[in-house]
């Protein structure tokens, strides 16, 4: 599973700093860090983040060419 997340939509709610803490992290008030690749272990933590967003700022998808023909 891989994210992105659109900081310039992000407004540092940090709604997903509290369901995925080991993917997201908040650096001061507004700077947001993550790991764009998620461990396996992380991906529903990660789902309801994104579904948690306030602003719908984290897009969650599959890498490119996994499970492709």
């Amino acid at each position: 599973m891989q994210i992105v997340v659109d900081l310039n939509r992000c407004q540092g709610y940090a709604q997903c700093v509290f369901l995925a803490p080991q993917v997201f992290e908040l650096h001061g008030e507004e700077a947001l860090m993550f790991t764009p690749t998620v461990p396996d272990d992380q991906h529903e933590r990660v789902r309801r983040a994104a579904v948690a967003c306030p602003v719908q700022a984290i897009l969650v998808g599959e890498p490119a060419g996994d499970g492709a023909p």
